[in-house]
């Protein structure tokens, strides 16, 4: 009995403890692997884009977002604004590639708005981008979607940096996001597997998003959860294009933060078993591509395994001298991991004065684990709030 629990214990521990050492170790094999460069010997003609931007409840930052729209160099795209469950008649756009749907019924999920959208797209579009109401995106975003398109992958993930980091969580919300795009992004895709998505900033051909959703009715969050799991079953890679950038407002109070997080963890809870799928699969096939993946969907949120990865420390301190050595090894590596993100990301220094204050950051987070059983209940969309001309108003 002892020798069983002593083995449960020690699998426990490894399940938890390798994710403090896999961002180093995918980083080593990026290196190893080399940057393969992505070129198009032909260039084609522009895809026709639908650009797909949801909103829900809030408006305020649709101008904004749709002033950016308007301002990409490129010119063969319509903007489907789908304003569910919002008052749009303050919404007035000129220009005729700015299309605004109002549903009939409350949608409340971020499939159904887009395939609200899809059904009623005014001409065949090639392909399709999802963009949320508080983006900004820059004037060459499709170009840089489309280098990845036109070299034959259906999925294209963009790189999501921080509109504003005007507070401490904003600034460590970008921090996280940072981390994430660097190793779930650029390191996952450049070893041969895909980039995970991110909820927007991301693009598809319209045959492979209605192939993937059409039969499935996701609700609450975790859409881009079930969508990605679909596209590397199907065999295909989901690319990373870090040029095609997208600001994205970040959390900047603590309300925001906790609501949101309870969300994204009912998420990880709910859809982590696709990693063992995909893990499963990969090994079987030996298939890198869906290997990796099905690594990476395991990982739980980063204050989960970090605050657990501290108590296994702790214990072993008393009960394993020896181990806690190779726990305190991994912390390190894990820091290492995470400076190794900052530093090749041309990190803004309001995020490295931020750091400081990690300890808060994951306090309100396990808040949000409190709160995971009732995470649904709490709006679908998350309300932001920045400064302008020294008035504070709520934006979407």
């Amino acid at each position: 009995m002892n020798a069983l629990i002593e083995t449960v214990w020690v699998i426990i521990q490894v399940a938890i403890g390798y994710n403090l050492v896999l961002p180093v170790v995918l980083y080593l094999f990026y290196l190893l692997a080399g940057r393969k460069k992505i070129s198009v010997t032909v260039k084609p003609a522009e895809a026709d884009y639908a650009i797909i931007v949801t909103a829900y409840e809030q408006t305020a930052s649709l101008p904004a977002v749709v002033a950016s729209l308007l301002a990409m160099q490129y010119s063969n795209y319509i903007i489907y604004i789908v304003a569910d469950k919002c008052d749009i008649t303050s919404l007035h756009f000129d220009d005729e590639r700015v299309i605004v749907l109002r549903p009939e019924k409350v949608l409340a999920s971020n499939t159904r708005s887009h395939f609200y959208a899809i059904n009623r797209f005014i001409r065949q579009h090639d392909r399709l981008t999802i963009i949320d109401s508080d983006n900004i995106v820059t004037p060459m975003y499709l170009q840089e979607l489309n280098v990845f398109f036109d070299a034959g992958f259906l999925a294209v993930q963009g790189e999501r940096k921080a509109k504003n980091l005007d507070t401490t969580y904003a600034s460590l919300d970008a921090a996280r996001d940072i981390y994430y795009h660097f190793y779930d992004g650029k390191v996952l895709f450049g070893i041969g597997s895909s980039a995970t998505l991110a909820g927007s900033g991301m693009a598809f051909t319209v045959k492979l998003y209605k192939e993937c959703l059409a039969h499935q009715d996701v609700t609450g969050a975790g859409f881009d959860k079930v969508l990605q799991k679909e596209i590397v079953m199907r065999g295909h890679r989901i690319a990373f294009a870090g040029n095609a950038v997208v600001y994205d407002e970040k959390t900047s109070r603590p309300e925001q933060l906790v609501k949101q997080r309870a969300r994204w963890i009912n998420t990880w809870f709910k859809y982590s078993w696709f990693g063992f799928v995909l893990a499963a699969k990969g090994l079987a096939g030996f298939n890198r591509n869906r290997f990796f993946f099905g690594l990476i969907l395991l990982r739980p949120p980063l204050f989960i395994f970090l605050l657990l990865s501290l108590l296994f420390l702790a214990v072993n301190i008393f009960i394993a001298p020896a181990a806690a050595i190779w726990w305190a090894a991994g912390f390190l590596l894990f820091v290492a991991g995470f400076a190794i993100a900052l530093v090749s990301s041309a990190t803004d220094q309001r995020i490295y004065r931020s750091l400081k204050n990690i300890p808060l950051f994951v306090f309100y987070q396990v808040l949000s684990l409190l709160k995971v059983r009732k995470a649904n209940k709490h709006s679908v969309a998350t309300q932001h709030y920045h400064h302008t001309a020294g008035n504070e108003k709520a934006g979407s």
